[in-house]
This record gives structure tokens, sequence and C-alpha cells, in this order.
């Protein structure tokens, strides 16, 4: 690790408005202020060429904070506004907590297009462009109304942080929801592949194994270790997501976590999958695959719903769809399925529940 010239790094507090955000975010970019921390930020100060530090735990549970300099937080913002052809006064709602990536960027494609962010954070307010997760989506195809008539009057909506089914991408569309359905992490500021597709400046490749890896001009230039940059995960300007994706009639298809393949009976099961095929029959985003430690299996596979389904069919349907591997081998039943803020099933949770 070479040390550079520094800056201060200020975290953001919970309690500031959205104005205050916007003008320190501006100042981050700029130069003319700090560079500026999202989430959990132990650092104090980074390298100077580092604008905006994000903290995420990802799907492995350890703490990150991903640097990003100013050129790739705005080539992403940029390509973004192009992409959905936002203009000029273009306004965007904020609709999701300002500890993810994902909500920065709507700042950021806000900042550029000289406006200020709709908070929608807590009240449905009109708006031109949004960015949500899909548990958002499902609970206004569910009951509320008024987020749906919100998202309906929108120009497009951008949905990314967790798999978004097909049944629930035809549902909204079929409701008049323009959905556009995005890749993305932290590390690679945000949401860089719309559709299947590579924005302008960023390149996608597959592993011999299935995993995807990114490059290009968003990627992070590091993670941030005691205040020192450490790009040992980002060697010759390639990510690697963990992830796996496939290719189908030439767009990226994203399969599943490589943390969520788990071997039980000694075959491995990706719970993504079981999870996919339980949406697309139960026609609810409400369930979630998960496993415990067993003494027969190694990992059992354990579904959990809120609601109660048949077992037995379910059961069938995995066996035929997946494997025999893929029986459940105990179904819980809860109020609700434990999420992280972004959207993301939290199975450690479930697993405690069990």
């Amino acid at each position: 690790m070479v040390k550079s010239s520094r800056r201060e790094l200020l975290a953001t507090e919970q309690g500031w408005s959205i104005p205050q955000v916007m003008a320190a975010l501006a100042g981050a970019i700029e130069g003319t202020g700090p560079a500026l921390g999202f989430g959990s930020i132990a650092s104090t100060e980074v390298p100077e060429e580092i604008a905006l530090v994000v903290g995420t735990s990802g799907s492995t549970g350890d703490a990150k904070e991903v640097a990003l300099t100013r050129a790739a937080l705005l080539h992403s913002a940029t390509e973004s506004n192009r992409y959905l052809g936002a203009e000029i006064g273009d306004s965007w709602a904020l609709s999701l907590p300002l500890t993810h990536i994902a909500a920065v960027n709507v700042l950021l494609r806000a900042y550029l297009l000289k406006s200020q962010p709709v908070d929608a954070r807590t009240s449905h307010k009109p708006a031109d462009f949004t960015a949500i997760v899909p548990t958002q989506l499902f609970r206004a195809l569910n009951g509320d109304n008024e987020l749906l008539e919100t998202l309906i009057g929108m120009k497009s909506i951008l949905v990314g942080g967790a798999a978004l089914s097909d049944d629930l991408y035809q549902r909204a569309s079929d409701r008049g929801v323009k959905i556009v359905r995005t890749y993305g992490m932290s590390e690679t500021s945000g949401g860089c592949i719309y559709d299947g597709a590579a924005l302008p400046g960023v390149t996608f490749t597959l592993e011999s194994n299935g995993e995807i890896s990114i490059g290009g001009k968003t990627l992070a230039s590091g993670y941030l270790r005691a205040g020192q940059l450490d790009a040992t995960n980002f060697k010759s300007g390639i990510f690697r997501t963990r992830d796996f994706g496939k290719l189908e009639n030439g767009k990226l298809q994203v399969l599943g976590r490589v943390d969520d393949i788990v071997i039980t009976g000694g075959e491995n099961l990706s719970l993504d999958l079981v999870e996919s095929v339980l949406k697309d029959f139960l026609k609810s985003e409400e369930c979630a695959a998960f496993t415990v430690a067993d003494p027969e299996w190694g990992a059992a596979l354990c579904i959990a719903t809120t609601h109660e389904v048949d077992k037995e069919k379910i059961s069938k349907l995995l066996e035929e769809s997946i494997g025999v591997h893929a029986k459940p081998k105990r179904f819980l039943l809860v109020a609700e399925i434990p999420r992280t803020s972004i959207g993301k099933v939290d199975r450690r949770r479930l697993g405690v529940i069990e």
C-alpha cells in the first residue's frame, strides 16, 4: 500500500436534511470539501483522489469500506442518466436509505441534472425517476396502491439490489410500471449493467466457473483498511463479484451468489435457484430458502413462508425442477421474511429463528 496525500473523510449523519447531504456531496465531488462517507465508516481520512466511501457488509457479513473516485461516480451517474433519457431539471426520488450505494447514486444523478432529490423515504412522492428494490415493488403490487400509482407515473424505475423474479417484473409491467433491471454493487459504483447490457465504459466477463467479473470506468479504487487503500480485490482493473451468471440472447442473466451454493447430501444446491422456482410457483416474494446444520445432510434445506403452503406440492416441484437433493427437509412459517435494509433475504436470521 502506497501512501498519497490525504483528505478528511466526513461521515454523513442520519439526521441530515437532503439539502445538507447535497451540499456536502457537491463539496466532496468538486474537491472543495472533505470526502463523504455513507453507512458504517470507521476511517477518518482517505487518499486525496477518493471522493466517497460506502460502508457495506455485502453478502459475506464482513464490514468493508468501499473507496470511490470522483471519476468513477460521475461516469456511473452520467451513463445512467443518458440510458434513461434524463434531462436537466428532471427529478429523482430518494426511496432507499442513504446507507447504500443505490441511494447515493440517486443523489449523484440529481446533482448532474441540477435538481434537488425528492425525499420519498417515508412517504410516496412523484418524480421522474427512482431506484427501488424488489421488496418495494412487491408491496406496491400487493396493497400499497399509493406507491403503485406513484411508480406508474414515473418515466422509469431502476430495480436492483436483489433478484427480481420474472413474475414480479411481468405483473408490474402489466400495470404500467416502466422497469429497468439493474445489476451492480458498491464496488462498481452501483448498478452498471442495465437490462442485461453493460453501460458504456463498463465491461463484464464470465469466468470458467460462471462467476461474473466486472471492469471499466465505474470500478472502485479498493477497500479502505485503517484509512489506507487496499486494491488487492481489484487486480488488473477487474472485480470478481462472487455472483454466478450466464448469457442469454447476448444479455447477462444473474443466477445467484457463489456464497449461496450449499452442499446438501453431497450435492451442490443454489438457494437462489430454489427461491426463484418458489416465487414463480407461489406468485409471491414472501418466501425464502435457507439451511441449518444437520448430521445426516450436512446442510438441511429449509423453506420459510409467510403463509401456509402445500408442502407436498412444493417438495415435488423442487425435486422435479432441480433434483432430489432440492427436496426441503423442513418448513418454517414466519410473520415476515427477515431482510437486510436493501431488501435481500437475511438467511442468517432465518437460521436463528428456526
